[in-house]
């Protein structure tokens, strides 16, 4: 008996230990049989959403349409298998679509197809082994150094770049593609002399998308309104009146396409920019949809499924692939409840390379400029621009300033203002830690910040009660004894009582400018004590000349203990007195 427990104990370990390599295997495991009609409507829903912009977005990238085919499959069936998100979507994205054109003109400037597609395949290459080699190195920390804001206003920046680059063929004008206000100068002059043929397709796509999206959100709508384009050429023979089409999309499956090695040297920072937004947009869609019960994507785990997603994309005619919000979103609404529903989307995609290409051949360029439009101008979301703003205006200026670097310096540099943004961000904040006034709730044991709505609070003539927030160390400790400076200067205090419960780590030049204050202030009559150290701090304390100064008399547990040995010395001979009082 005890025999068959251990060996069932042993195959549970074996099978998660596997499962921890393989998470197929997890969801094959607990799968259930209720689960497979919503998995299998989810994933053809979802394939009516992902085709037409997949093609869409390939066309951004300036590659050939069926390379959005070609990334909606390979790379969503080695998702499925190697991802822990179960509702995840993984095929291109609008933003990717955006960098790898961008890329891709630096490197292949007026290249033919072939010479492209070999640039387009080194490109997601390196954007997958770098994804795989972050997650050897466990960097899945990495995502967290873009804050939100910033990401905020670069997917708005992007989506300012793609509508800017769509609208050419909306209009049916060309001209040479240049910077931002050489683009937005060029549409203007060129608007006079646009297609009115053309014009009056992508105006009546938009309608459709929009109409449909309000009127039936569960509608494949993009799939409909690439219908009623191909329907409209073959009607109206549209491309006599000057409607660009797609042209010729080749049936059958993507052949081998191998890399140029050459070019690594030139892609490499471009491909370092595009695997930080794939995985920054892969983890932050797998958590947004992620229902009780099932497991949290993992960010490691999710570098290891993107990254080997992106090197197999890579030699089949991918372009960089990632996980969408928008089609995650309709994945898990429609019913999703396993990866299954993402094989199902994958099946769709082959059966399309394998009968339909011919008939995608048809749709205007137009209708792929609309589409692309409609659903990038969903990446510039004003209510999270007014939330920011609402909290934080510095932050909303970070959001502006991501923005900015996007739509005039270019998407890739955009990249690098976005992360230097963030850093900027961050270096301020932990530059300038709190330092805060604190007073007693009366009749209570509650010390909280003075301000003018607890002008209530107890305060000590002579005795100023200061806590500081955060980490203490050589870049903040300067600024921060400049203002506890001013503090006691402006109290007039006697004793000054440092509260360090929110402290949590003192480092040395910190501990050391300490010391040196505690020495002036002391020279000045001013008595130092501090409260609530952990223990942490507290051995830094004791091993430096402060704790030999301080001594266990200086040194208390909580603010009552202070302040009862302040009122046990009589100081001034004065109860406590209100904050307005002390002032």
């Amino acid at each position: 008996m005890g025999g068959r427990i251990l060996t069932t104990m042993r195959d549970d370990s074996s099978t998660r230990t596997v499962g921890r390599h393989l998470p197929v295997l997890d969801w094959i495991r607990d799968y259930r049989s209720d689960w497979i009609k919503p998995d299998v409507i989810a994933g053809m829903t979802v394939a009516a959403v992902v085709l037409p912009k997949a093609l869409a977005y390939a066309t951004v990238a300036g590659l050939p349409v069926q390379v959005g085919l070609y990334t909606s499959f390979l790379p969503m069936v080695i998702y499925a298998l190697f991802g822990s998100s179960r509702p995840l979507s993984v095929s291109t994205t609008a933003t990717l679509a955006i960098l790898a054109g961008t890329a891709l003109a630096r490197v292949a400037p007026g290249a033919g197809e072939a010479e492209l597609l070999r640039a387009s395949a080194t490109l997601t290459l390196l954007v997958g082994a770098m994804l795989t080699l972050a997650a050897l190195l466990r960097l899945g920390f990495v995502a967290n150094f873009i804050s939100d804001p910033v990401l905020t206003g670069f997917k708005a920046g992007i989506a300012v770049v793609i509508v800017l680059d769509q609208l050419p063929k909306l209009l049916g004008i060309h001209f040479p593609k240049g910077g931002f206000l050489h683009n937005v100068l060029a549409i203007a002059s060129g608007f006079p002399h646009a297609s009115l043929a053309t014009l009056t397709v992508g105006l009546a796509t938009i309608v459709i998308l929009v109409t449909m999206e309000h009127f039936a959100p569960r509608a494949p709508t993009p799939l409909i309104a690439v219908a009623c384009g191909i329907g409209a050429v073959a009607l109206f023979g549209l491309q006599s009146h000057g409607v660009e089409i797609v042209g010729h999309v080749p049936t059958g499956l993507p052949s081998l396409t191998r890399p140029d090695l050459s070019l690594i040297q030139s892609l490499w920072p471009a491909a370092a920019g595009i695997a930080l937004m794939s995985f920054t947009e892969t983890i932050a869609s797998g958590r947004a949809f992620v229902k009780r019960g099932e497991p949290t994507p993992q960010p490691n785990r999710e570098l290891v499924a993107t990254g080997l997603a992106n090197i197999g994309g890579a030699l089949f005619g991918s372009m960089p692939a990632g996980g969408g919000t928008t089609q995650t979103a309709v994945n898990r609404l429609v019913g999703a409840r396993s990866q299954l529903a993402a094989l199902v989307t994958a099946s769709m995609t082959l059966g399309t390379m394998l009968l339909l290409a011919p008939f995608i051949g048809q749709m205007p360029e137009a209708t792929l400029a609309a589409v692309v439009i409609v659903y990038s101008l969903g990446l510039i979301k004003p209510a999270e621009f007014r939330a920011i703003i609402t909290v934080r205006r510095t932050e909303f200026i970070w959001a502006l300033v991501a923005c900015a670097g996007v739509v005039l310096l270019g998407t890739l540099q955009g990249i690098l203002v976005a992360i230097v943004v963030s850093l900027a961000a961050l270096a301020h904040q932990v530059s300038n830690p709190p330092v805060y006034v604190l007073g007693r709730k009366p009749s209570t044991t509650v010390f909280r910040p003075v301000s003018a709505e607890h002008s209530g609070d107890e305060t000590f003539p002579g005795l100023l009660l200061l806590r500081p927030e955060g980490r203490i160390f050589f870049a903040n400790a300067g600024l921060l004894g400049q203002r506890i400076q001013q503090l006691i200067s402006e109290a007039d205090a006697r004793v000054v009582v440092l509260h360090l419960r929110a402290v949590f780590d003192l480092e040395y030049t910190a501990l050391k400018m300490m010391v040196e204050a505690e020495r002036k202030l002391s020279e000045r009559g001013i008595a130092l004590w501090l409260v609530g150290l952990n223990p942490g701090v507290l051995a830094m304390v004791q091993r430096s000349p402060l704790g030999a100064t301080l001594g266990k008399e200086r040194l208390f547990h909580n603010l009552d203990q202070a302040v009862a040995a302040w009122q046990v010395q009589g100081a001034q001979g004065a109860a406590p007195s209100s904050s307005r009082d002390a002032h």
